[in-house]
């Protein structure tokens, strides 16, 4: 007998798949139009709500001009097409993250498509475009990716080696020639648009792919949450049970096992950076000019769109983690064990009172069983820790430092206004000085604290010596030689002062008035 009849049952199921089903339907044109329209990379989902206006502003335009349309509102259409298997409907999914959407970070039900609607997709945009044909570019990535997976391969060590060498001579061949001047020939316009359409095939099949993990992740959640709800083993076999199968998570489905290998060189920052300048030097190549903005648009949003299926795939395996988390907390085995039994009970009762009872006898039961009469309980008792006094302060005042003196604090203040003002007036009344910093240098150790510059300034100012018409007219300095408390001195910068008749004159009354009010 032939291999007829395995070979018709493997593609007999092959058309069983949503994929297939989706464009052997007599409406599959216009669901697949409507896809195209309603999502794309920058939309990965929609409003439940916005998707059904959508659809039945589709029809009404293509009965319009004639078209035949499948019968069914936009609601009644996107109902069928979920259970179809072609689009999945989900509260959980965060609004924010779509550039597009109205109302972000609202939980909202939303559409979006399954792989075997983007595997459509895919599908029917390869055959609508030109297909990369047989060429250089399509060939040397063919014979390239076999080289590197031959050599990974080879166990053999020389031979490994051997291949190493033969790269490094390779390309130190070309640098050197590169280096001596040698001639840069630029790549045709014909081979990059060859080329870009080979890294267009494998890009379009990016979203189908994440999308498959997404429903891997959830279908293995879906299955792990069955079994633990359908289990009657104790309770700590199933959280090890549940403990392995979460460590196992991704390695337990073939997209799974692949998503992880991906993952370990996606995550890798500075890869992703350097696509992103390639991609960015690519469409600097002259052939881009050829593009359309939405295709230029697209393959620029390579690494986004790497990203973000990276991220949804993750969220997906977050919530599963977190929701089986939340059951296994949650879920009382005992509880459920009671409730059993008594289902049980009521079941036997029952049993025997049909036993005696006719065909339209009844039993008045309480829907809600009636309050309990109980007596107040004590919710606290006495506690004698509750009662018990702190415990005595130990006496520590022989490492108390020693008390600072009146003198001593005096010191650490601020200006001493009053002494000051007697000090300038008597120096510039004997005639001593020309200007406020001479004075200061004349004073007594205990008068020429660094603080005491900020008093004769503030004094300078009351008596309107500041603004003087002869004051500081040059710019002119004058040094203030401070002597600190522990004896330690330090010279200051500050803008001469000097003082006239009338500010002498305003500083004995300043000071005359300051003794008065004492």
């Amino acid at each position: 007998m032939s291999d007829i009849a395995g070979e018709l049952a493997r593609v007999r199921e092959a058309f069983d798949k949503p994929t297939l089903r989706l464009l052997d339907r007599k409406w599959a044109p216009f669901v697949l139009a409507v896809f195209t329209l309603s999502f794309s990379r920058d939309r990965s989902s929609v409003q439940c709500d916005r998707l059904h206006a959508q659809v039945d502003a589709y029809l009404a335009d293509l009965r319009t001009i004639g078209t035949e349309t499948p019968t069914g509102t936009g609601r009644s259409l996107c109902v069928q097409w979920m259970n179809d298997q072609w689009l999945y409907r989900d509260t959980s999914r965060d609004a924010g993250r779509d550039p597009n959407s109205d109302a972000a970070g609202e939980a909202e039900e939303r559409y979006s498509l399954t792989s075997h609607a983007l595997e459509a997709l895919s599908l029917v945009e390869s055959l609508s475009r030109d297909r990369a044909l047989i060429s250089e570019s399509r060939l040397t990535m063919i014979v390239d990716a076999v080289r590197h997976r031959a050599t990974q391969a080879n166990p053999d060590r020389d031979e490994r080696i051997r291949r190493l060498d033969l790269q490094i001579a390779e390309l130190a061949s070309e640098r050197d020639r590169l280096a001596a001047g040698g001639e840069i020939a630029p790549a045709s316009v014909e081979e990059m648009r060859e080329g870009y359409a080979n890294l267009i095939d494998l890009i379009g099949q990016l979203p189908g792919d994440f999308k498959r993990v997404e429903e891997s992740v959830a279908a293995m959640h879906r299955q792990i949450v069955n079994d633990f709800r359908s289990d009657d083993r104790p309770i700590g076999d199933v959280l090890d049970e549940y403990l392995a199968k979460t460590d196992a998570l991704m390695s337990l489905t073939a997209e799974g096992r692949a998503f992880e290998g991906a993952f370990d060189l996606l995550r890798n920052d500075a890869l992703l950076l350097e696509l992103k300048r390639d991609l960015e030097a690519i469409l600097d190549h002259p052939f881009a000019e050829g593009l359309r903005p939405t295709e230029r648009r697209s393959f620029g949003a390579t690494v986004g769109l790497i990203r973000n299926g990276i991220d949804d795939v993750l969220t997906q395996r977050n919530g599963l983690t977190t929701t089986l988390r939340e059951h296994i907390v949650n879920h009382d085995i005992v509880k459920d064990r009671e409730l059993e039994g008594l289902l049980r009970e009521i079941n036997i009762e029952l049993v025997t009172w049909m036993q005696t009872a006719g065909p339209q006898s009844r039993v008045r039961t309480e829907i809600m069983p009636g309050n309990l009469d109980a007596p107040h309980l004590r919710e606290r008792f006495y506690d004698p820790e509750s009662h018990v006094p702190p415990a005595p302060l130990a006496d520590v005042s022989q490492h108390a430092p020693e008390a600072l003196s009146l003198d001593d604090m005096r010191k650490q203040g601020g200006p001493q206004l009053a002494e000051m003002r007697e000090a300038m007036l008597d120096a510039f009344e004997a005639g001593q000085v020309a200007s406020i910093g001479a004075a200061f240098n004349k004073l007594e150790n205990g008068l020429r604290r660094p603080v005491e510059i900020l008093g004769l300034l503030q004094l300078a100012t009351q008596i309107d010596a500041v603004n003087h018409d002869g004051a500081n007219h040059d710019g002119a300095v004058e040094h203030y030689r401070t002597v600190r408390p522990d004896g330690s001195q330090r010279t200051f910068a500050v803008a001469r002062v000097t003082l006239g008749d009338n500010e002498k004159a305003a500083l004995r009354a300043l000071t005359d008035g300051a003794n008065s009010d004492q």
